[in-house]
């Protein structure tokens, strides 16, 4: 844990549209548009770095990029493809480049991307990074719930084997505060916030590409729920709409926003590519708060043990269902709906639904 309080800072959850790669006629195409999204971020973030210090006076320390902001998601594609397609790697040029704007920028860049696993390169994990301004990548956090995508719960012995379990839930401890990162629909599971909590995290960056409705949608919920119960901030960027794919553009569009650890929304984009999510973060406010012996003080005040049974004596949805015998296999597109479906099942036999 670093000894010095981080300074106040701002923190954009810039607000982008995705522009989807699925249409490419080459994996050549479709790299050259994963890079060009790239600088286009690169544009609007230092655009709105010097609109804000000079509107508001301070610095934009922290952005985080919406879920899949290079390449959408695979609507159809099997592993093979979209590994060819869209998926990076740990080492490759996107996030050099992406590296590059952090350093040129001087600031904490966080976004979410599908890569390449070395250590599983039959599968692929949609990942959230967080790069700091010297341009290295110093949080990797694997989506751990995702209803079509591989994650390390479908090769968990495997992937505890090689990365041990605090790879399942890493926090970064930076200048800016403890960093973690939360992928799109997972803020709606609060067991993954409270395990980074309990890991000390402060500042939560959420990549999302979500529903854009003037109604109160569950992530919206989710985030303020998130927010106070584990007393943490949350940086949360949402897609200003997905072009290239054949479904309304717009309909995942708005809503970026920061949460304070009070649960207290302090900014929020309206539709479009958008920079008005941008808010304060104070994080000697958040240490103070944490310290106080209060009812307002849930992340104190929670009793572990009493949950303890309920968890590690049951499975609703099993693990390991990508592995055979040690052995790594690639998922059909059917296989998530058949493994839910088996769920399902389990769960009525068991008179829990």
């Amino acid at each position: 844990m670093t000894e010095k309080t981080p300074p106040t800072y701002a923190a954009l959850p810039l607000q982008v549209t995705c522009r989807a790669v699925n249409a490419a006629g080459s994996t050549e195409e479709a790299r050259a548009a994963m890079l060009d999204a790239v600088r286009h971020c690169a544009d609007l973030i230092g655009g709105s770095k010097r609109f804000y210090s000079t509107f508001a006076g301070e610095e934009i320390r922290l952005v985080v990029l919406p879920e899949y902001f290079m390449t959408s998601f695979p609507a159809g594609e099997s592993v093979d493809e979209w590994q060819e397609k869209a998926c990076i790697h740990p080492n490759g040029p996107e996030y050099e480049a992406l590296g590059q704007v952090a350093q040129e920028q001087a600031l904490f860049l966080s976004g979410n991307a599908y890569e390449i696993d070395p250590r599983f390169p039959e599968l692929y994990f949609q990942v959230s990074f967080l790069i700091d301004p010297a341009g290295n990548v110093v949080l990797r956090y694997r989506r751990l719930i995702s209803m079509f995508a591989p994650t390390p719960h479908d090769v968990l012995d495997a992937f505890l084997d090689h990365y041990g379990e605090d790879a399942l839930f890493p926090v970064a401890d930076t200048e800016l505060g403890r960093v973690a990162c939360v992928a799109s629909e997972e803020i709606l599971y609060p067991e993954i916030a409270r395990a980074l909590a309990l890991r000390g995290a402060e500042v939560f960056c959420h990549s999302s590409s979500e529903v854009g409705s003037p109604l109160a949608t569950p992530k919206n919920i989710a985030k303020q729920a998130r927010a106070w119960e584990n007393m943490a901030y949350i940086v949360s960027a949402n897609s200003a709409g997905i072009t290239g794919l054949p479904f309304p553009a717009q309909s995942t569009d708005g809503h970026s926003q920061v949460v304070d650890y009070k649960g207290r929304l302090l900014a929020e984009a309206n539709a479009g590519e958008s920079m008005n999510g941008v808010a304060t973060i104070d994080i000697a406010g958040l240490r103070r708060a944490r310290a106080l012996p209060a009812m307002s003080n849930p992340l104190a005040r929670q009793r572990l043990e009493l949950f303890s049974s309920t968890y590690s004596g049951r499975s609703v949805y099993p693990p390991n269902t990508l592995l055979e015998e040690s052995v790594t296999r690639v998922p059909a597109r059917d296989h998530y709906t058949g493994v839910q479906q088996a769920v399902v099942e389990s769960l009525r036999e068991r008179g829990l639904i």
